[in-house]
């Protein structure tokens, strides 16, 4: 995925698993010139709500190993990975990742939430916890958007909560 190798490339290069964001910044805009600075800080948005970095003490911590990732000679990523996946797409991505096909995790996920009464999001989320993905960022996305729309109030409402819970 273009973002992982976007997201290492500024780790590899300094041989480090934690960068200021401002160190990040630099190696992704004028380093590499890749993106203006305000791409490069969307990103960093980007890759922490996708669960690639976590922020601590100012910092960017890369929450998976930059070494393991290939970057493809002359490499130069696309401006859509700037954009935000929703939690579905997230979801899926992962368990695509996790090495089922596309068509058979949707089916999955539509049966998930067919069967359970629950969003499409917290169905995603369930499958790919069910294949190994590490998704709990997105677990407890979903569990705040099910906060977000209020108190349970039925049978279908609580299997929704319940299953964000297990996520």
């Amino acid at each position: 995925m273009s973002l992982e190798v976007a997201v290492a490339v500024p780790f590899k290069h300094r041989a480090k698993e934690r960068l200021g964001e401002g160190e990040f910044v630099v190696a992704l805009s004028l380093d590499r010139d890749w993106f203006s600075p305000d791409q490069a800080k969307r990103l960093v948005d980007v890759a922490v709500g996708r669960g690639l970095v976590a922020e601590e003490d100012g910092d960017l911590v890369a929450r998976f190993d930059p070494d393991d990732v290939f970057v493809p000679e002359g490499f130069a990523p696309d401006e859509s990975i700037l954009r935000e996946q929703s939690t579905f797409e997230t979801a899926l991505d992962a368990i695509v990742a996790a090495g089922v096909e596309k068509q058979r995790a949707v089916a999955a996920i539509n049966e998930r939430q067919r069967a359970l009464a629950v969003t499409i999001e917290a169905a995603a989320v369930l499958v790919a916890k069910e294949h190994g993905a590490a998704v709990d960022h997105l677990a407890a996305d979903v569990r705040e958007e099910l906060a977000a729309a209020g108190e349970p109030s039925g049978d279908a409402d609580e299997a929704a909560t319940d299953a964000a819970g297990d996520a």
